[in-house]
């Protein structure tokens, strides 16, 4: 036995803590009592030999070294229960299906057409998992990922999905009731920013033919999410997917800025590590996706393409 090696229960019971900020939401979470959780934390402190919470009254808050060594724990423990989850569905359909998935695509596009894939395939369970950039298959487990990128990943299956047009959008309390005259008018007002395309703006003003409006420049948010939120908000104009943002342009909370969509040069792909090529789970699920998108394009604005993150 490995001196430095504390026992699994001890680990999961010490990240709960600092994860959910208490002891008894953690105890409810791993369906164990208060006194069995804090009894395991403090075999877990007496092995390493410091004190990894203070405790006030009825707080306990992690020290410093403590919250960093429960972010690290985070991701080992999510990739121990990847790895028994595989292992568990090896060779056959049914089980879990790991997919990493844009978080904005997941939730205005995927989720809700994906009671027909579960209606249709009632073995199989989806484990939806957030990721806005491109990652390890190896070192973060998902057995599939829907990625928004360039056509490039090594190591790796890539099957294109679909393209992405995007369109400057704002609402009515910044441009008024209707869009405006040219992209110059653009030059005085407020370019929201998304961190994860930060040359979004900057393609779309060379391809309007304005050049001299700077596109790096206003507020930042990482999640699309936020971007839109900003946007109906007032804040700035955002440079976004008309499907994206089709509710709110349906109901007037959003109007296009300018009505010149770009079509982007990078594209979706449904993404799997090549030792995943003869998963039934992950073609089943690819056959599927496939089938959903060359629908929604044919029915569709194929140019209206969810960015997703």
């Amino acid at each position: 036995m490995r001196r430095t090696l504390p026992s699994t229960r001890d680990l999961c019971c010490f990240e709960a803590v600092v994860r959910n900020g208490s002891v008894t939401r953690a105890a409810q979470e791993l369906n164990m009592t208060q006194s069995a959780v804090s009894r395991r934390v403090s075999f877990l402190e007496g092995m390493l030999g410091q004190k990894l919470f203070i405790r006030e009254r009825q707080k306990v808050i992690p020290t410093l070294a403590a919250q960093e060594y429960a972010e690290n724990l985070h991701q080992l423990i999510n990739g121990i229960e990847v790895a028994t989850t595989r292992i568990l569905t090896h060779g056959r359909k049914g089980g879990a299906l790991v997919l990493a998935c844009l978080p904005t695509f997941g939730s205005r596009w995927l989720v809700p057409r994906l009671n027909g894939f579960l209606d249709s395939n009632p073995g199989i369970d989806i484990n939806l998992v957030s990721k806005i950039s491109r990652f390890s298959f190896e070192g973060e487990g998902p057995h599939a990922a829907i990625y928004f990128g360039a056509g490039d990943w090594p190591g790796a299956e890539m099957r294109y999905l679909m393209d992405e047009t995007v369109v400057p959008v704002a609402a009515p309390s910044l441009i008024g009731s209707r869009p405006l005259a040219d992209a110059t008018g653009l030059a005085n007002m407020t370019l929201i920013q998304h961190t994860t395309r930060p040359t979004l703006w900057r393609d779309w003003l060379d391809f309007a033919g304005v050049p001299s409006v700077n596109g790096t420049v206003g507020p930042k948010f990482e999640y699309y999410a936020l971007v839109i939120e900003a946007a109906v908000a007032g804040i700035g104009v955002a440079l976004l997917p008309e499907f994206l943002v089709r509710r709110e342009l349906k109901s007037g909370l959003l109007l296009r800025a300018v009505e010149l969509p770009m079509r982007c040069h990078e594209a979706y792909y449904y993404v799997f590590p090549r030792k995943f090529a003869e998963n039934p789970n992950v073609a089943c699920f690819g056959t599927w996706l496939k089938h959903e998108i060359d629908t929604f394009v044919k029915l569709g604005d194929p140019a209206a393409v969810d960015s997703g993150s």
